[in-house]
């Protein structure tokens, strides 16, 4: 069955998945979403059966169906190879109650890496597929782990130029130096003066703009994105909740069928819309639960129905959630208001103009797969603390946020489904806060003698990225107001 793709705002023409990839984006501004989400044609016995890759193949076949078996199979060989420092790709550590699915194995220690490791190799191969003789100019926001998967990825890849805007004063240490300190002559970093939901903003405007695109033509260029609002990214996320549903049925740890629950710690609503799609598809999944931040605009959408983007602006210690519009929101939005493109794009119009947009109680009735919470900064820090002490677990801030959230989820409900904690970055990437939370002594050290003392007392070693950025020299060191970011762009394209 060959499934094409959509825009989420009404633009008739459909697409195939390596025409949607290509573009990132739709002309109108909407996302590209599947017309039908297919079934799984394997059993839960049968994925417990196979390894990452094989099960990459099976499940990401069904959505992207005008790549050929071989240019599939040659996408994910050539991703999910010895980058990842696991031989699983995503193995679960079992902490208290819960199943913590690691994804942080990859080049530079965050679930990011899972989708922009094949990214490049599904773009460079949309593009030979539909005869594309431009330059694809990746152009991505990050609100801090998008920036260095994506750079990582695309680094020196033929035929690709990749431009990164990241919130100056709202990443981790860390998470900067990986991105500044990135090498390939294809790659731009730009800081700006802003928050991430500026970044993001600015970059679907730049997308938006026909006489930027047409100069951009002349000169042999076209726009894609590495955001999570490429169909490219979302659709091998679903692969991850999949393989680790398999690993606990191999391992005997569920029944064939049982139901879990999944807990993701939820920015810009990509993750947990994977899985969201991987229930859809056939995967045994009871609940999705959405962990908030400070920054709780989601929380207060599935409790009130209400999306409001109006509020305050926290930074938080998890940098990657600090985010006021949750752009892939708009694929569920879509979905729940029974596809109708234009009652949607009249959503999206409000939320542009007056910072907030309100469902109808039908489309609300349909989020019951459902459950929202948040967690505060106190409670995310206590719970660092109160999880390496009981266990010996070390997990970092944006994991904790699901731990906190799922604690609250079982209070709430007294629901003991066994559970899956989407852990979605490795502690060594927000090292001061982390061992702050464990014990306050450590706020004296610099962040790379945290790092030190991190890898002694959870006896987990250090990852090659960090090592990396210990010594590496700063490549990029650009700033500009979130005001200059197409002069950003024409500076890098020498437009």
């Amino acid at each position: 069955m060959d499934i094409f793709y959509r825009s989420t705002r009404g633009n008739e023409r459909k697409v195939t998945a390596s025409e949607a990839i290509l573009q990132g984006l739709a002309v109108d501004g909407g996302l590209f979403v599947p017309e039908q989400i297919p079934a799984f044609d394997k059993t839960m016995k049968e994925f417990s059966e196979m390894s990452y890759q094989e099960t990459a193949y099976e499940v990401m076949k069904l959505l992207l169906t005008d790549f050929t078996e071989d240019e599939l199979k040659s996408c994910i060989r050539n991703a999910y190879d010895e980058k990842f420092d696991t031989e699983t790709i995503a193995p679960l550590a079992e902490a208290e109650d819960a199943y913590f699915l690691e994804l942080f194995h990859g080049k530079t220690i965050a679930f990011k890496d899972m989708a922009l490791s094949i990214l490049p190799h599904l773009m460079t191969t949309a593009a030979k597929k539909n005869q594309v003789k431009n330059e694809i100019v990746i152009l991505t926001a990050t609100s801090g782990d998008t920036g260095k998967a994506a750079l990582a990825g695309f680094a020196d890849v033929k035929g690709t130029r990749i431009l990164v805007f990241y919130p100056k004063n709202g990443v981790s240490p860390i998470q900067e130096r990986q991105m500044v300190t990135q090498k390939g002559a294809n790659t731009r970093v730009v800081g700006i003066y802003g928050n991430f939901d500026d970044a993001q903003s600015g970059v679907k405007k730049l997308f938006a703009d026909q006489e930027l695109a047409e100069r951009m033509q002349a000169k042999g260029y076209q726009f894609s994105s590495a955001n999570s609002i490429n169909i490219g990214r979302l659709v091998p996320q679903i692969v991850y909740y999949v393989y680790a549903y398999a690993q606990l049925l191999k391992e005997e740890r569920i029944a064939e069928n049982e139901f879990i629950n999944v807990v993701v710690p939820t920015g810009n609503f990509g993750n947990i819309l994977a899985a969201f799609y991987a229930k859809n598809m056939g995967l045994p999944i009871r609940k999705l639960i959405c962990a908030s931040n400070d920054n709780k605009v989601l929380y207060d959408f599935f409790r009130t129905g209400e999306y409001d983007r109006n509020r305050e602006f926290v930074l938080t210690t998890s940098p990657s959630m600090d985010i006021l519009i949750s752009s892939n929101l708009e694929r569920l939005i879509y979905r729940i208001a029974g596809n109708d493109a234009q009652k949607n794009a009249e959503l999206m119009k409000s939320l542009n103009g007056e910072g907030r947009y309100e469902i109808t109680e039908e489309m609300k009735a349909q989020l019951s797969d459902f459950y929202g919470n948040f967690a505060t900064e106190e409670e995310c820090a206590a719970k660092i603390k109160s999880l390496y002490e009981d266990t010996g677990y070390v997990i970092d801030t944006h994991t904790a946020v699901a731990a906190v959230v799922h604690d609250k989820y079982r209070a709430d409900t007294e629901d003991g489904t066994k559970t899956v904690i989407a852990s979605t970055a490795s502690p060594y990437k927000f090292t001061r806060s982390v061992m702050t939370a464990i014990d306050g002594k450590y706020d004296e050290m610099d962040d790379f003698a945290l790092v030190d003392e991190l890898s002694r007392i959870s006896n987990v070693r250090i990852p090659g990225a960090i090592e990396e950025i210990r010594t590496a020299p700063v490549v990029h060191d650009i700033q500009c107001d979130k005001t200059q970011m197409k002069e950003a762009v024409e500076a890098f394209l020498n437009l």
